[in-house]
């Protein structure tokens, strides 16, 4: 589907003024309902991967790839304010941490936007936008992708985004993060059939015989400047929920949208509680100070 008339026109041409991407937008909104009782009372984007906070991960990958504004989508009853403090006095007490895990936001602008109602990912956006100019990262708040399995001695911090934001400098439009998903997980997902690096097509939760691959979007953007326009026209009073999708499909359709196919990540969604129990483990065993004693603690554990 396609925007007609002036304003595709006005959206055609600013996409064509390609921008150094300096703001990143973390969407942290939702109730989190599906982690209760924990996030009645602790933010699922607070949650620790073992002992890192996500949003601390997303945050540093954001920074990592270029981002010097982040604009968190946070809901009404959410409280980030400790998360994002600065707490680089306690260093003194544990000098074998990276002093970035104590300030992960310190060498960045933060800006908090409250999205009232959850009314999906585009409105989420919208939230913010009225504070952006130019193209933009997006990071979805309960997925994090990890390539380093780091120690706290020397964080690093994953390049997912900066990934992106190469494939952006690159071609100049939209870009989507794709990982490959075990077939009966299709049915979960935003699957996406390729042309190239080009998507052509999102076919929302498919069925195996229905999925056009095994390639998923996976919480990754690029968005261009002329998202906002595009949102107003795709409205969240029509679209519901797939308004972001439909904004992507219009991409697809008037110039293209590129995918990012991503190798060596491990997916972990903070969302869900099992999922997220899996994350600990798998992220504790492939630490180089964890791993060694909690495999050995957990085959006696499964022998047993």
């Amino acid at each position: 589907m396609a925007v007609e008339g002036p304003r595709l026109k006005a959206c055609a041409i600013q996409q064509e003024d390609m921008g150094a991407i300096e703001d990143a937008l973390l969407v942290a909104g939702g109730l989190g309902t599906r982690m209760l009782p924990t996030s009645a009372s602790v933010s699922k984007e607070a949650l620790p991967l073992i002992d890192v906070p996500a949003l601390v991960h997303l945050a540093r990958e954001a920074q990592a790839a270029g981002a010097k504004r982040l604009h968190i989508v946070t809901s009404p009853r959410k409280d980030l304010s400790n998360l994002l403090g600065d707490h680089r006095w306690l260093h003194e007490k544990r000098a074998d941490l990276d002093p970035v895990l104590l300030a992960p936001f310190s060498d960045v602008e933060v800006h908090i936007h409250v999205q009232k109602v959850p009314l999906g990912l585009g409105n989420a956006i919208q939230s913010a936008l009225h504070a952006i100019d130019g193209p933009f990262l997006v990071l979805l708040g309960d997925n994090l992708l990890i390539d380093t399995h780091s120690t706290l001695d020397s964080f690093v911090p994953s390049q997912a985004s900066a990934a992106l934001v190469a494939a952006y400098e690159s071609h100049g439009r939209p870009c989507a993060a794709l990982l490959s998903v075990a077939q009966e997980e299709l049915c979960n997902y935003g699957v996406v059939r390729l042309d190239g690096t080009k998507i052509t097509e999102i076919v929302e939760k498919p069925s195996v015989e229905a999925a056009p691959s095994n390639l998923v979007l996976c919480g990754r953007y690029v968005f261009t400047g002329d998202a906002n326009t595009l949102l107003d026209h795709y409205d969240v009073e029509t679209h519901g929920e797939l308004q972001s999708i439909a904004l992507q499909k219009h991409w697809m359709d008037n110039g293209g949208m590129h995918g990012v196919e991503l190798q060596g990540y491990q997916w972990y969604d903070s969302g869900k509680p099992l999922p997220w129990l899996k994350a600990q483990v798998d992220h504790a065993l492939r630490r180089g100070d964890y791993g060694p004693d909690f495999r050995s603690w957990l085959e006696q554990r499964l022998n047993q």
